[in-house]
């Protein structure tokens, strides 16, 4: 057995475990499970000591190492499970030696290396080869936060908010074009706090128009999860360009304003109505999706119908909507709790109000002669990040489809020729 990598939650994780599994290679390491956690829920945690223990049962003689921001925010409770042979913080998961105890059976006073992560003041840029099993790279531009939203404990588990340097990004995606990668996708934790602690404070705008410039080869750009109240003046003008992708993630989390306040966001509603409207009148075509909290400590029936009937107003299409779950230590944890029924009930009815809107976008593309690059064979994402049955098309052909009609999960479509 080689290394294996199980990846938890965001796209960065996706990304860190492509590094990960080559550093851990590089020092040598062999026959090893490396678990990247999640944190952001209590079932994230869960699921993630569920895996360890399944690794175990059907791996008895690999290493098991567990990193990633549960390990970060709870490393004992990893350390206590016999099953894990090291707990890797996040600070370290990235370097090479730290895999070397594994490698040459080094004693450990501790099989928990957990550091303080709000030390570190810096993040290095890993230029990586590619990612296993994907047409689609995601590139790290920034990791941490300095925001304290009462409900979040990830900035406990990434540290401070640092940014790679803009020519290390563009080498990285020039590297990954190289390879045959059609479509980039820049992920972070907060990456539209990108740059004030780099040299001329960039801004994610500059860094994406700094992309689009230098990297003439790549045929699409996306962003991930973006924080509305941060959008730059660079990035408004960014979305002008075709080859940045009409589809971007709201860091939304509620569409009431006493629960964005409660949650100590930096936006009101009308505030990001605002950023939807301001980015549409420069690309009509855009779509967008949003995170949403169902349940919030002190949520009401009104507050959360503000946020449902705030789909529908934005004409949001996808929605990442789930129960709140309290996180020991954040401020909401101490706040009056809504009862878990409600929060699931409401999480599902906003699911439903995503799907209702998603389907609507659906339908409205039948007809249309769409962009799509194919993930595997017979299934793509246009630029809008609908998914198309194709048949007969393989994984990195970049096509022409006539949509002619829907499918379980999108659209299905014919190809035409390849795309541009």
């Amino acid at each position: 057995m080689a290394i294996e990598t199980l990846t938890f939650g965001c796209r960065l994780n996706a990304y860190e475990g492509a590094v990960m599994k080559a550093e851990a290679e590089k020092a040598g390491l062999d026959n090893a499970i490396i678990i990247n956690t999640c944190a952001v829920t209590a079932e994230a945690v869960r699921q993630a000591k569920q895996a360890v223990r399944k690794a175990r049962r059907d791996n008895p003689q690999a290493r098991i190492i567990v990193t990633g921001c549960a390990a970060q925010t709870e490393a004992r409770s990893f350390g206590d499970m016999d099953e894990v042979d090291l707990v890797i913080g996040n600070a370290d998961k990235l370097k090479s030696e730290s895999y070397r105890p594994m490698v040459f059976g080094t004693p450990l006073n501790d099989k928990v290396q957990v550091n303080d992560i709000m030390s570190v003041r810096e993040t290095a840029g890993h230029l990586i080869e590619g990612m296993d099993g994907r047409t689609r790279a995601f590139v790290q531009v920034q990791n941490g936060c300095d925001h304290r939203c009462t409900f979040c404990i990830i900035p406990f588990g990434r540290g401070p908010s640092r940014s790679v340097p803009m020519g290390l990004v563009v080498e990285q995606i020039r590297k990954l074009v190289a390879n045959g990668y059609k479509e980039v996708v820049l992920t972070g934790v907060d990456i539209t706090s990108y740059g004030p602690d780099l040299p001329g404070s960039p801004t994610l705008g500059l860094l994406t128009q700094s992309i689009l410039k230098h990297v003439p080869d790549l045929p699409r750009l996306r962003i991930s999860s973006i924080d509305s109240i941060e959008a730059d003046p660079a990035l408004y003008e960014a979305v002008a360009d075709p080859r940045l992708m009409p589809h971007l993630h709201l860091s939304l989390q509620s569409g009431d304003d006493m629960i964005l306040k409660r949650m100590k966001r930096r936006h009101l509603r009308d505030d990001a109505l605002a950023v939807v409207e301001k980015l549409r009148s420069r690309r009509p075509d855009m779509v967008f999706g949003a995170d949403i909290i169902a349940g919030f400590p002190t949520e009401t029936d009104a507050m959360f119908e503000n946020s449902r009937s705030f789909i529908a107003e934005a004409n949001l299409t996808y929605i990442h909507a789930f129960p709140y779950s309290p996180r020991p230590g954040t401020p909401a944890a101490r706040m009056p709790q809504v009862s878990k029924a409600v929060a699931r009930q409401r999480a599902t009815q906003l699911r439903a109000a995503g799907e209702k809107q998603f389907r609507a976008l659906c339908d409205s593309r039948i007809g249309q002669t769409e962009s799509v690059l194919m993930e595997r064979s017979g299934l793509g994402r246009t630029e809008h990040f609908i998914p198309v049955r194709v048949a007969g098309a393989e994984a990195g052909d970049l096509l022409s489809v006539r949509i002619s009609g829907l499918s379980d999960d999108g659209l299905s479509g014919d190809p035409l020729q390849a795309a541009a």
